[in-house]
Formats: C-alpha cells, structure tokens, sequence
C-alpha cells in the first residue's frame, strides 16, 4: 500500500493535524508526518516533494495558515496528489489560508479541504489510494455503511422523541 505523507507548517498546526493522522492510521494506511515550512525551509520541501513518489507516498496532505504556500510548493514539486488543509490562524479566521490554498495556478492542482477540515482530508486520501487497492476500498466502503447507520439510528431517536413531545 502507498503511504501518505502529512506536512504541516509549524508544529502548532499538530492540534488540527492529528485528526487526519488518527483517520488514516484506523484505515491501516501507513503514514509519516513532518514539519516543512514552504519559506523557513523551501529547499526541504522541494526535496521532499521532489522524492516522494520514489519513497512509496501516493498522497501529500499539506496543511498551513495564513499565507498557506506549502501545499503549493509541494504540488509544484510533484505529480502526487496533494490535499491542502488551510489552518485557521492568525485575524481572518483561516479565510486567508482557504484562499492561498485553494487559489492555485492551471497546472497545479491542490485539492483543498475546509478551514481545519483535517479528517475530511485524511478520508480523501483514503479515497485517492483506494482507487488502486480493493481492501483499502471495502474499508472506506464498510464507513460509509457504517455512517450512514449511525444517521439512521440518530433518526429513529429522534423521531421517538418527537412524538413524546
């Protein structure tokens, strides 16, 4: 199975971060994670996005806040799929982060998932990866069943009290 490899930007990112780790790891998918700053430590990240491939990564997850260039940088480096996850910090709220992530120039795809949205990136990559592994497949096939029971049982709750009411 390819691996994912999560970047985050500063180590204070880990609180948002780990959500996507946590999502993949009960996947089985291996995973590794690292700290790369796309302007403290550019070199590093062109390198690592640059090597990735050759290391058994299928998907780079990528989150950063404010200016956000990471996800970019990597993307830019490599034909992987990269996910960007934009970290709400700094004033705006992670709308600037939303922005530098998403607004990506033709040719350089970075799918971007909501301000903090960690699992949901950690789901998309499991997503990507099962598109060529049909045990990683069923997995995310048996969450989306079990998902979609967990609404159904919420449903008949509160359908119960409902008519208590």
């Amino acid at each position: 199975m390819k691996k994912v490899a999560v970047i985050m930007g500063s180590d204070s990112d880990w609180d948002v971060v780990k959500k996507a780790v946590k999502v993949l790891k009960d996947y089985e998918i291996p995973v590794e994670v690292h700290v790369m700053s796309a302007h403290r430590t550019p070199q590093e990240a062109m390198e690592f996005a640059e090597s990735a491939e050759g290391k058994g990564f299928g998907v780079i997850i990528a989150a950063a806040g404010m200016a956000a260039h990471l996800a970019g940088v990597l993307a830019a480096n490599t034909t992987i799929p990269v996910i960007g996850i934009p970290i709400a910090s700094g004033g705006l709220g992670g709308l600037d982060a939303l922005l530098a992530t998403v607004q990506m120039p033709s040719g350089i795809p970075v799918a971007t998932v909501a301000v903090n949205g960690a699992a949901n990136a950690g789901h998309l990559a499991a997503q990507i990866l099962a598109l060529s592994d049909d045990e990683l497949k069923a997995k995310v096939q048996a969450n989306k069943v079990s998902m979609r029971l967990g609404v159904v049982e919420k449903d008949k709750k509160i359908q119960q009290l409902a008519d208590e009411v």
